[in-house]
């Protein structure tokens, strides 16, 4: 059996699947907020009580293999996580370390690329050709699936499209360049300016409720402050989603995929907004030979779709 573990800026998530992939276990945990190996801990735990909880369901249980799902570039050759600016990870070897561990496969994946991967096996993706996906969140993922394989480079995992430069000089973003998209467009960037709107006064709903932390402002936060009249918040979402559709569109330039899915938390709390703004961000950037050739969609696994495609990715490397 397998597991799949999506690794977030301020969630985990295991998941334990049988051979036909059905849930046999969960366990979801938060993000330590202290950077660091505090985490790597705290990921390794998770995976154990999945396990317990897994073999408590299941006395056969056996764990053939642990599929993960990484904020950031990975070493797909040794099994590195390059960087997590969010966690505070550089240069780390978590497949030796979760192998040792639990003395099974395992397999690195970007955690977008899982997600996308969830999305092809069971979800928006199936029946796709030619997949892009971007999961805005934290940062803002993107991951390319073509004939039902994960679109990588030899060393690397690929599509890192949160770090396109979109604003010569921009803010600067967790890489250490300025300009990223994920530095303008991500829904850490709209909470840091729905914050400083919320203390102008310029959004009453979200200060009086939420206030002006940037932990509490999540993408609830943001749909509540928008339904409740902040208009200043809505303007700010709606600018992040064309930023977000007209670097879309230059990726359909490059690589004409046939569906782009649209995930991620953010997405899910304001699914109309944001899709009809990328819709029109991306249609604005398009060469008009790609018009017509594609679509945009909303992913339908939520939560599920990286553990689902972290252990189907793990699966399908060690069979």
């Amino acid at each position: 059996m397998w597991i799949g573990f999506d690794l977030g800026g301020t969630k985990m998530l295991a998941v334990a699947y049988d051979a036909d992939f059905q849930v046999v276990a969960r366990e979801r945990r938060k993000t330590s907020e202290s950077a660091g190996a505090a985490n790597v801990e705290r990921l390794i735990e998770t995976v154990h009580l999945c396990v317990a909880a897994a073999r408590k369901e299941s006395p056969g249980f056996e764990l053939r293999g642990i599929g993960l799902g990484c904020p950031g570039p990975i070493d797909v050759m040794r099994g590195v996580l390059i960087a997590a600016p969010n966690l505070g990870w550089k240069d780390l070897a978590l497949q030796d370390r979760l192998h040792q561990e639990f003395a099974c496969a395992v397999s690195l994946v970007n955690d977008v690329d899982a997600g996308l991967f969830g999305e092809a096996r069971r979800g928006a993706a199936q029946g796709s050709h030619s997949t892009l996906g971007v999961f805005p969140g934290t940062g803002i993922g993107g991951a390319f699936i073509e004939n039902g394989r994960i679109y990588t480079g030899a060393r690397r995992t690929a599509v890192e499209i949160g770090h396109l430069p979109v604003q010569t000089d921009g803010p600067l973003c967790g890489c250490g360049r300025r300009g990223c998209l994920e530095a303008i467009a991500s829904r850490l960037a709209i909470a840091a300016a729905a914050a400083q709107a919320a203390y102008r006064g310029d959004a009453p709903y979200l200060a009086g409720h939420f206030g002006t932390d940037l932990r509490k402002i999540r993408s609830r936060a943001l749909r509540e402050s928008i339904e409740n009249g902040d208009q200043v918040v809505e303007d700010i979402v709606r600018h992040a989603a064309r930023t977000v559709g007209r670097s879309i569109g230059g990726v359909i330039n490059l690589l004409a995929p046939d569906r782009v899915v649209l995930g991620g938390g953010l997405v899910e709390a304001l699914p109309e907004l944001y899709l009809g703004e990328v819709r029109s961000g991306a249609e604005g950037q398009v060469m008009s030979s790609y018009a017509g050739t594609y679509e945009v969609v909303i992913a339908q696994l939520g939560d599920d779709a990286a553990v689902l495609g972290a252990a189907a990715w793990v699966k399908e490397r060690s069979e």
